[in-house]
């Protein structure tokens, strides 16, 4: 059960990510047609450019605060079950933490 809580968040994190680069990519699109509409032209198609970037800059900026939420909720989470875990298992998370720690002092004494 805990590797499908793994999956999911794996899918989770690749989703967000691919939704924050495609407005990334419309942010940057945006950008360039109100530049390209403000080089040759005042007006109308100016204010239309400037509205339309506000709008999909107002849209990523929601975004990354609800994805900023989101992976701090997570992290909080996952800190959460790694105390419960110390606090119900001490002996077997001191045994972990010692072997970590012999793994990497044997791999720094190799050099």
């Amino acid at each position: 059960m805990k590797m499908d809580r793994a999956v999911s968040a794996s899918e989770l994190k690749e989703l967000s990510r691919s939704r924050l680069m495609t407005d990334v990519k419309a942010v940057v699109a945006d950008a360039e047609d109100y530049l390209a509409a403000s080089a040759g032209q005042s007006g109308e198609a100016c204010a239309e450019a400037r509205m339309k970037l506000e709008r999909t800059l107002g849209e990523v900026k929601a975004q990354v605060v609800g994805a900023t939420r989101a992976v701090s909720e997570k992290t909080r989470a996952v800190a959460r079950a790694s105390d419960a875990y110390a606090h119900e298992n001490p002996w077997e998370s001191i045994a972990v933490g010692a072997g970590v720690g012999l793994l990497l002092g044997w791999l720094i004494g190799r050099r």
